[in-house]
């Protein structure tokens, strides 16, 4: 549009619509949120996050459709310093993470009071039959994201279990034979489309020679 003044053509102006300061939110990819997961999976490794809070991030990074969603979770926690060589210990290790492959313990294996398994679009077997417990009390956190993860135990073990998702197939529950003072495995499992399952199986005994 213009408008004449003597003989002169004043164009006017027109402004750009006005922005309203929002960007369209940025879809996350799977390779965003593993590594929100392993930075939420280190908070709660160094005490930052308590077994709630952790369950509840672990689950939210899981499902998190924008990089807002995971921007949020952890907007809280310093920011990630330089990796270093791990220290050398003794202790039995408390974590395994499997991104898309698998979570295998068996044998011997010496468990932490805590043990930690996240295990997402891959699968685990935990078998805790010939294992050596490092107290009269364990406890599990599984979390099985498009997952199955198996865990067996000896019999002489009880069982308590919490969280969604979690199954305990046994043909005979001896729970109620149990001595008071019988060794407890707790297990905490959060299962998205996927499951978590405990079953109580003797431990194999070797071939008796011929």
């Amino acid at each position: 549009m213009s408008a004449t003044n003597g003989g002169q053509a004043n164009a006017v102006s027109v402004s750009p619509p006005a922005d309203d300061g929002q960007s369209p939110a940025i879809r996350a990819s799977d390779r965003d949120r593993d590594a929100v997961l392993q930075r939420v999976q280190e908070a709660f490794a160094e005490g930052r996050l308590d077994d709630t809070e952790f369950d509840l991030r672990m689950r939210a990074a899981l499902t998190a459709r924008t990089h807002a969603d995971l921007d949020r979770l952890q907007a809280d926690l310093p920011a990630e310093g330089p990796r270093t060589a791990p220290a050398v210990s003794r202790r039995p290790g408390r974590f395994a993470i499997a991104l898309k492959s698998s979570v295998r313990r068996s044998g011997r294996w010496r468990v932490p009071e805590r043990y930690t398994a996240v295990v997402y679009k891959g699968s685990g077997w935990l078998d805790l039959r010939a294992a050596e417990l490092s107290g009269p009390a364990t406890t599990f956190v599984v979390v099985a994201y498009k997952s199955d993860v198996k865990m067996l135990v000896p019999p002489g073990v009880r069982v308590e279990m919490t969280g969604f998702g979690v199954t305990q197939g046994m043909d005979d529950d001896p729970g109620y034979r149990l001595p008071v003072d019988a060794p407890v495995i707790s297990v905490r499992g959060v299962a998205y489309k996927g499951s978590v399952e405990i079953t109580t199986r003797p431990p194999e005994r070797p071939g008796l020679p011929r």
